[in-house]
Formats: structure tokens, C-alpha cells, sequence
């Protein structure tokens, strides 16, 4: 799910990498060997594999309007040649929905991508009517997975999303939450209900969800997107002053951006988590994180002592 940023990585890795200049440092690593094969998580409901790392596309979607289609293309490109195929989206503006449509439709990517949608509307019949455009925009008769977005008129839309998956509309079906105040109402509803899909935030730096909705989805049966692995930026900001620790070398973490990823990852119960970005070398990189060793118990206590501490 994808929320405005406040702070970009590109200007975290901007302000990380002066200093390790004036440090007289080595640079930030570079990429200079072929990717390996992104690793895979079986979505229960069906038994189909799903790359682990997508992509939340609110970021370059919403630039279209200024900035065209090249970015999106160019992040999309990154993420499929890297063995990602998740594309999350929230369809909120005509025009840059119908710029997605063109640029998901292009010959290499079109049959290579897995689309989600939502609907966050209110009422039955305008929630329908939302994802009939979206349908129109994406130019995709058929989604992959359409979620109802915070939660949003829940007991409206449950029924609705359930007849588009029995006509044949979309795939898969499921809901999201991103923040707190609403994991009590997503822990009844899935006590009651088995969605496809769930997607909920969780990072190093947000675990609420770590102790009950994690486990609970899993033991469901529910395939697992996690947004906001980076805090839709803030996680960058409230560790720009600090040095990545030592021991992070052990599982072969080199940047904040796979400090969390790696946690997250080592997490048997998500199957793919959404970064968000318009850059295509840092959708690179963050497929590339999930090919690496991840933290294990112990590390990944250090990890959480470490982020408490800051």
C-alpha cells in the first residue's frame, strides 16, 4: 500500500554518501554481478509461487502527470529483470491510472506482471463502479487481486469482491490495513473470514503486527503484503546520522534499506513485501536484498534492540 513519502532514500543516500567521503570511506557498494534468482513463497490459497519483493507504485504512478511515463517504465523494468512481479497499485487519478494502464500493457512487461488493485470508496455500487474503471484504465479485464483498501466499508465490499472472483474479474481477493488503529478490526475479520491475500505494514522500526496478525494470517491460510517497510521514508530520516553496525556484515547487510528488508524477510509468515520507489536502481537493489543471507533469531533480536535504542 502505498502513502505519501516524507522523506526519499535518494536523499538519504545523498547525505550517507557525502559522508563516507569525508570520511575517506569506500563508497556505497556497487552492483557488479548478474542477479541472482529471487526467491519464491507459495500463496496458500492456490499453491501458485509469488516473487518475494514488489513494488508499492503510488510513488512513480502519481508522477506520470510531471513526469510521464519513462520512470514507471524504467522501475518496472528493474523489478521484472530482477524476477519480481508485484505491482500494487491504488488507483486515485484518472489520467496517471490510464498512464499505468499504458506502461503495465507494453509488450515486455504485459504477461510478466502480477496487478493489485483497490477499492476504498464507500457504498456498494460505487465501489463496483470503481474497480469497473479501473478494469477500463488498466486495460485488464482480468486483475490478479483487488483488496478493499483500510479496511473501508468492510462488510459492504466483502460480498462484492467475492462475486468478482466467482465471475472471473480478478484472481485472488483480499484487505489491507496500515496503521495500528485498525489491527482489532482486521484480527475479527480474519477470525471469521479467509482472504486470499492480507497486507499490513511491518519493518523493523513498525512491529505491532509481528506478535499476533503475522501468525494468525499465516496459520489462515492468507498469502502476506507488507507495506511501509521504510516508513514511506521516515525510517531513512531518523537513521541518516548513523553508521550501519559491524555486525551487520554477518548476514551481508550493507545499506539501511536492507537492514530492514532482511528483517522483514527472515519472517516466515509474509510472502511479499512492497518497496516503494520511482528510482529503478534502488528497485534493483531491494530485489537483490532478498537473494542474500537473512538475520537469524539471534540477529534479529540485535537488530530490534539496536533500532529500539535510536
Amino acid at each position: 500500500m502505498s502513502e505519501p513519502f516524507t522523506t526519499t532514500r535518494r536523499a538519504f543516500l545523498a547525505s550517507a554518501s557525502a559522508a563516507v567521503a569525508l570520511a575517506g570511506c569506500t563508497s556505497l557498494p556497487q552492483r557488479t554481478r548478474a542477479p541472482s534468482p529471487m526467491p519464491q513463497r507459495r500463496i496458500a490459497s492456490t499453491g501458485e509461487m509469488l516473487p518475494v519483493i514488489g513494488l508499492g507504485s503510488s510513488k512513480p504512478v502519481e508522477e506520470i502527470a510531471k513526469n510521464g511515463d519513462a520512470p514507471l517504465t524504467a522501475v518496472l523494468r528493474a523489478l521484472v529483470a530482477h524476477g519480481g512481479k508485484l505491482v500494487d497499485t491504488w488507483p486515485r487519478n484518472a489520467d496517471n491510472d490510464a498512464g499505468f494502464g499504458r506502461v503495465a500493457s507494453l509488450p515486455d512487461l504485459r504477461d510478466k506482471l502480477f496487478v493489485t488493485t483497490k477499492i476504498d470508496r464507500r457504498g456498494k455500487d460505487v465501489g463496483l463502479a470503481q474497480f469497473r474503471e479501473t478494469q477500463r484504465l488498466y486495460q485488464r479485464p482480468k486483475l490478479d487481486l483487488v483488496q478493499i483498501f483500510s479496511l473501508t466499508d468492510l462488510d459492504v465490499h466483502w460480498p462484492t469482491l467475492k462475486d468478482l472472483k466467482a465471475a472471473g474479474d480478478t484472481r485472488y481477493i483480499g484487505v489491507t490495513v496500515a496503521e495500528a488503529g485498525l489491527y482489532d478490526q482486521l484480527e475479527a475479520f480474519l477470525k471469521r473470514e479467509t482472504p486470499d491475500f492480507v497486507q499490513m505494514n511491518y519493518s523493523i522500526t513498525e512491529r505491532g503486527t509481528e506478535e499476533r496478525l503475522l501468525p494468525l494470517a499465516k496459520d489462515k491460510g492468507c498469502a502476506v503484503l507488507i507495506n511501509r517497510p521504510f516508513m514511506n521514508g521516515a525510517y531513512f530520516e531518523k537513521l541518516k546520522a548513523r553508521a550501519l553496525p559491524d555486525w551487520a556484515a554477518d548476514f551481508d547487510c550493507q545499506t539501511w534499506a536492507q537492514f530492514s528488508l532482511k528483517y522483514i524477510l527472515a519472517n516466515p509468515a509474509l510472502t511479499c513485501v512492497l518497496t516503494e520507489t520511482s528510482n529503478p536502481e534502488h528497485m534493483a537493489e531491494n530485489a537483490e536484498t532478498a537473494g542474500g543471507p537473512l538475520p537469524d533469531t539471534a540477529a534479529r533480536e540485535r537488530m530490534r534492540k539496536y533500532i529500539d535504542a535510536v
